[in-house]
């Protein structure tokens, strides 16, 4: 399997004996090279998994949805506590979203070592949540990176934790995560 992995400048994520290859252009994902056609696998994460990740997956899904790419994506939430296991999306958080079209079914759960085969790519929504994932890491499954590495419109360089302000939060997480996954998707060419 080691003799497959291509190097040149870029970072390699093995899956099974097929790999994705992201090439990093001034410290941000360029571009996804697909070299199977499994799903793309994609698992959003944040502390609680009430507010931020779901939201993720929320825009995400209405971004492949709208680009009828359904079939290409396996997409879900998690967090990294178990305090909030099987709560619906906090209130604040599904109000801000169905103001802006977007449904946020996912029950929150915790971050799980299975998480690291079954995805290919873990974005995480902050710095913290970064470590706390990459503690965990067996490192020989998905590549974890940050939300806010996609975004072009913001300068943000994490994604703001909105649980304990007004809706204001709400609105701006949002904001972020409609530019982030809108480049996040782009890196994933149609097949």
């Amino acid at each position: 399997m080691e003799q497959n992995k291509q190097y040149l400048s870029k970072v390699v994520v093995p899956i099974s004996n097929n790999y994705e290859t992201f090439s990093y252009k001034g410290g941000r994902p360029e571009t996804l090279t697909m070299r199977h056609p499994k799903p793309h696998r994609i698992l959003f994460v944040c502390w609680g998994n009430i507010c931020r990740s779901p939201a993720a997956e929320g825009v995400f899904r209405k971004l492949v949805a709208r680009a009828e790419r359904e079939d290409e994506f396996d997409i879900d939430s998690a967090g990294t506590i178990r305090h909030h296991n099987g709560q619906a999306a906090d209130s604040r958080m599904q109000a801000a979203a169905a103001k802006r079209g977007y449904r946020l079914d996912s029950r929150s759960r915790c971050i799980e070592p299975g998480d690291f085969e079954r995805f290919d790519l873990i974005v995480t929504m902050d710095d913290s949540n970064y470590r706390d994932v990459k503690a965990v890491d067996p490192g020989d499954g998905a590549e974890v990176v940050r939300m806010c590495d996609f975004c072009v419109r913001h300068e943000e360089t994490e994604v703001p934790d909105p649980y304990y302000g007004g809706n204001a939060g709400f609105e701006q997480v949002l904001d972020i995560l409609e530019d982030a996954c809108s480049h996040l998707l782009e890196k994933f060419p149609a097949k």
